[in-house]
């Protein structure tokens, strides 16, 4: 396996991090166990597996050359030792509560970047595994892969095969530059219009506006989790009802959680409409150069202040076809896309200052992790619950994550620790608030 150059984005989230403040993702999956030592038997096999994983391999490594100076690649890591990535915990009652601590442990920047940490359950009949990934190494698509290769095998039709492509030089072929010239320029000319496009956008999106203080924190480089399990049988039930998509009703359920949790709090909710980025992948075709994420999104006024439930809805749902009009190129959701126009000094250099100026751009993550519709299972045990968790920005307290996952839904929360030390109340929240839905319908 050769190297190949991190793509902008890529480049981005790999020096927005800081040893206080990861940007790694995960996942944390819960299996049903059939014997106290399923946990460690899933602990030797993820070990044994990954070593025949390419892609585990992969370690980040800095790249000073003339034409790509101050980026990155990955390449293989002569000396990867997967004892050095599967790490067994003791049995644990609350998995959550170590998979918080866990999160908030940068990964080792000169090893491939991810980690799998096995929590055997105390009761004996069930385990859990934390998948950690550095955003650089894998979005939330390749990390699901990725761990697809050491979970077992899954009956699945094969594929025919790909047409395998030459391998593209870093200079294009001068014999065809005189046609290149053109599209090149033309090309330029429509990236510098969409960059313009998308940083007005953002400007009036953050004119005379305050990030909403209870999702903004000074980073204190902590982390706990949560999660919540919703029926998606329900989830339809509401949207049959009322109209609109699943997403729509998963995001109106944040905005709610969000309502009454901090009216919980006691904190205000008049007036209180936090911003969230709603990402939308963008992935780059198999023959761009080079390979890696491509990360726009839509940006929404949760109706945290609206006291109706299906008023919260529709106001979502009105928001999310106005973003879906304009495409997922422009609006100030489309920031991310900006990284392409950064060169690789650039995001050495500015990537702090990026991560810090997060908060100023929006309050909440809310992003959907897609799942195979499959039942998927590690040593035999079957795969009961997974919560993806998404990285936190610098300066924000909350961030959610969305899977469904063999007809449920799973939200996993990641929360600054100090900053929200009642992230069991906000899960607790998102729980009812499907039932005040429900009941709004009156279903």
């Amino acid at each position: 396996m050769t190297s190949d150059l991190l793509a902008p984005l890529d480049l981005a989230f790999w020096n927005i991090e800081s040893e206080r403040h990861p940007m790694h993702l995960g996942a944390l999956g819960v299996f049903g166990a059939h014997s106290p030592t399923a946990g460690a038997h899933a602990a030797d096999l993820l070990a044994a597996r990954a070593a025949a994983v390419p892609g585990l391999r992969l370690r980040i490594r800095d790249v000073w050359q003339p034409l790509s100076f101050g980026g990155a690649t990955r390449e293989p890591d002569p000396d990867f030792d997967p004892l050095n990535h599967v790490r067994l915990h003791a049995p644990t009652a609350d998995f959550h509560s170590v998979a918080g601590r866990l999160m908030e442990r940068p990964l080792e920047r000169g090893r491939p970047p991810w980690e799998a940490h096995v929590l055997p359950g105390e009761d004996g009949v069930s385990f859990a595994v934390l998948f950690k990934f550095h955003h650089a190494l894998a979005d939330g698509l390749r990390a699901l892969k990725l761990a697809a290769g050491v979970l077992d095998p899954m009956d699945l039709p094969e594929r025919a095969p790909r047409a395998v492509e030459p391998p593209r030089g870093l200079l294009p072929d001068v014999r065809k530059l005189p046609g290149l010239v053109p599209a090149l320029v033309r090309g330029a000319l429509s990236d510098v219009g969409r960059a313009l496009d998308i940083g007005a956008s953002l400007a009036r999106s953050t004119l005379g506006m305050r990030p909403t203080s209870a999702l903004t924190s000074a980073p204190s480089g902590t982390r706990c989790t949560a999660g919540v399990v919703l029926d998606i049988d329900d989830v339809h039930r509401v949207r049959k009802t009322v109209g609109g998509t699943v997403n729509d009703v998963l995001i109106a359920v944040v905005a709610g959680a969000l309502r009454s949790w901090l009216e919980e709090r006691g904190d205000r909710t008049k007036g209180v409409a936090p911003r969230a980025l709603i990402p939308v992948s963008r992935r780059r075709p198999r023959t761009a150069h080079p390979q890696g994420n491509r990360l726009s999104g839509y940006l929404i006024r949760l109706p945290v202040d609206e006291s109706d439930p299906l008023g919260r809805l529709a106001t979502v749902r009105t928001a999310m076809v106005r973003n879906k009009d304009a495409g997922p190129n422009r609006g100030a959701g489309a920031v991310a896309l900006l990284a392409d126009h950064v060169p690789a000094l650039g995001h050495r250099l500015g990537g702090p200052l990026v991560g810090q100026a997060a908060r100023l751009w929006f309050d909440i993550l809310v992003t959907s992790v897609p799942l195979p519709g499959v039942g998927l299972r590690l040593g035999g045990h079957e795969l009961k619950e997974v919560y993806p968790l998404a990285p936190l920005a610098p300066g924000q307290s909350l961030a959610v994550a969305i899977s469904t996952y063999r007809g449920r839904v799973h939200y996993g929360l990641v929360a600054d620790a100090q900053a929200v030390p009642d992230l069991d109340r906000f899960a607790y929240a998102v729980s009812a608030e499907v039932s005040t839905l429900l009941a709004a319908c009156r279903l």
